[in-house]
């Protein structure tokens, strides 16, 4: 095993066809997803991530001098251009692309661990990524569904006063704060949009708030975002 940690052509090979399948493992799950980045970006990530590793260990090898770490450190905080560009802010504030940059991240961390030939943590730590993106997915949307505080897009014709939707809300125990008023709505649509945070007197799911609210008015619209 001692043998296969120093750079041999025998050891490139496997290191780049292990980060090739562990960011491919990684990339296929938001892929399946429809994420910005998918296979092809987190196996070049990783793989990439490896490549710049096993230089910096030649280096080091070869001649003998030199950090051996310094170009992983510069992979570290140079990936955050890469993951910058799977975030987006959508129209209505929402924030899309942070855990496809997180993962972007991670993939780089492992193809470093994979370039200097320390298998053992990027097997572990490979498979922990993969439990955090497929299996914690499912726990994250159920704790957020029960949060007390729910941010919401809504929509209220332009005849309902504000004040009164406000009222008629709290009635039903919905406090409605953190309003933010969509500037750019065109005013021939007749209606009023705004982001807001909808805060529940109760701990309620998300959706049962939403509804509650759709009950002021047939002409009301909410959503979550």
């Amino acid at each position: 095993m001692d043998e296969i940690r120093f750079l041999t052509d025998s050891s490139i090979v496997i290191r780049i066809l292990f980060s090739l399948v562990i960011g491919g493992i990684l990339g296929l799950e938001r892929g399946l997803k429809n994420r910005p980045a998918g296979l092809r970006t987190y196996i070049l990530v990783c793989m990439g991530s490896c490549i710049v590793m096993m230089t910096n260990q030649y280096v080091y090898q070869v001649y003998g001098t030199g950090d051996p770490v310094r170009m992983a450190a510069q992979v570290i905080s140079g990936i955050g251009f890469l993951g910058a560009g799977t975030i987006i802010v959508t129209r209505r504030n929402q924030i899309k692309g942070l855990t496809t940059a997180a993962g972007l991240w991670a993939s780089a961390c492992i193809g470093l661990s994979i370039g200097i030939g320390l298998y053992e943590v990027a097997v572990i730590g490979g498979a922990a990524i993969f439990i955090v993106l497929t299996l914690l997915n499912h726990w994250d949307l159920f704790i957020r569904s029960r949060a007390k505080d729910a941010e919401a897009y809504v929509e209220i014709p332009e005849s309902m006063s504000f004040s009164v939707f406000l009222h008629e809300a709290k009635m039903r125990g919905i406090i409605v704060c953190n309003v933010q008023i969509d500037t750019e709505e065109p005013v021939s649509t007749g209606r009023l949009s705004f982001i807001c945070t909808l805060r529940s007197e109760k701990r309620v799911e998300h959706s049962e708030m939403l509804r509650t609210l759709r009950t002021i008015s047939d002409e009301i619209y909410a959503d979550e975002i």
